[in-house]
């Protein structure tokens, strides 16, 4: 592999630009052979500390970006600065109209039904020339597991979007992106209720001043609260430790 990569509290980021990113994504398509994709921000570097799994699934990645200013900064920090943020879901909406273009076959999975219909009525109008194997809820019991996955493997989709929660989406891929073969699986988290118009973006002054999280806490304070100010606090205890072994 020859793209710059930098470590990070035992998780490898590509350094790459979104531009690079999508260059990268077009030779993975044109290999056909299956790729998985991940996005590390704050609230995954630290959960990966304490489940080896995650960390291993983020590390076997083909491509792994990081998605959110403070990741970005600490990197600055650190010594090893990443170019720049490469954010779910900006790369997913480059994804789509680069797919529009060029003829790519893609497949959505995760939301409820509602959303992820809307997402596909939604890009289908925008992009009358985009070319859907499907699409799928993210709602399924365990014993129909195997069968999401048979299906999804006979779409024959170029690119796969997988909008569940993490580490499960992690797992999913990690566990049947070869079974599947889609030659660049990515997952999206939230991405589909940004799509869908359910859940709205910061203003771009804040997602360039690295607030997005703030506002996203704004929309929902109970839900977010521990997330951010409890659990992802442990991030800045690991960038001191790590910039004290450097």
């Amino acid at each position: 592999m020859n793209r710059p990569r930098i470590q990070m509290m035992g998780c490898t980021i590509d350094n790459l630009s979104m531009e690079e990113t999508l260059q990268t994504v077009e030779g993975f398509i044109a290999s056909g052979r299956p790729h998985q994709h991940v996005v590390v921000n704050v609230d995954k570097l630290v959960k990966a500390q304490n489940d080896p799994e995650l960390r291993q699934i983020i590390n076997d990645c083909a491509l792994i970006n990081a998605d959110g200013m403070p990741v970005v900064w600490a990197s600055r920090l650190l010594g090893k600065p990443l170019k720049e943020r490469v954010a779910g879901v900006d790369l997913f909406e480059a994804l789509m109209a680069r797919a529009a273009s060029k003829g790519w076959r893609v497949y959505l999975l995760g939301a409820k039904e509602e959303i992820v219909s809307r997402v596909h009525q939604l890009y289908q109008a925008r992009f009358p020339e985009l070319v859907f194997a499907g699409y799928r809820n993210g709602y399924w019991k365990p014993e129909e597991e195997s069968g999401v996955v048979d299906q999804i493997a006979a779409a024959r989709a170029d690119l796969l979007f997988v909008a569940i929660s993490s580490p499960k989406k992690e797992q999913f891929l990690g566990a049947y992106q070869a079974r599947m073969k889609i030659p660049f699986a990515m997952g999206v988290g939230g991405t589909f209720d940004v799509a869908a118009g359910k859940v709205k973006r910061a203003p771009v002054w804040m997602q360039k001043s690295g607030l997005e999280w703030f506002y996203r806490f704004l929309q929902e304070p109970r839900r977010m609260f521990r997330r951010y100010f409890i659990e992802d606090m442990a991030f800045l205890g690991l960038m001191v430790k790590e910039w004290r072994a450097r």
